[in-house]
């Protein structure tokens, strides 16, 4: 099996590398690197990955190590619209299971997946503070609290 490159926009690439410099290209900034990697491209695909640890001189296993561990980053392109359902224990508690089910099933996707057309992604988030709302579901950066089941629906028409 051979594995598919990438390629990468030559202006976000440069963009990149910006970002590594005003960082001083210093490895104590990976984090901080991958934050501004991700809004750059979106994702963090093996190329990315790549160009961020000849930048900082570390290891590319090192990389892959942080954007694997912490649940912010993702290898995944994300949908036009990236829908994150909370399931911690207020919302888990109210009913987020039911419209995650739910999501899952308008949309005919699972979580970690991109819907097909590219419109819509889907995944969980431990909590985003807004327990009083719970179950709380947010699309890109709009926050929508105590979400049933049956305003799933109306919450998709709003991106179509």
């Amino acid at each position: 099996m051979t594995s598919v490159k990438i390629k990468l926009n030559p202006a976000e690439v440069a963009k990149l590398r910006e970002a590594c410099a005003s960082f001083n290209n210093e490895a104590g900034e990976l984090i901080n690197v991958l934050h501004k990697a991700q809004s750059i491209f979106g994702y963090l695909p093996a190329e990315v990955q790549e160009i961020v640890a000849e930048e900082l001189n570390v290891a590319v296993a090192k990389v892959y190590g942080v954007v694997t561990f912490y649940s912010f980053f993702t290898m995944i392109p994300k949908g036009q619209h990236p829908i994150s359902v909370c399931t911690g224990t207020a919302c888990y508690v109210r009913g987020a299971d039911k419209v995650l089910d739910e999501f899952k099933r308008r949309l005919n996707i699972q979580v970690g997946e991109t819907a097909a057309d590219g419109k819509f992604s889907l995944s969980c988030l431990r909590c985003v503070g807004a327990c009083g709302l719970a179950p709380v579901v947010m699309v890109g950066e709009k926050v929508y609290g105590r979400v049933s089941p049956d305003g799933v629906a109306e919450i998709l028409a709003e991106y179509e």
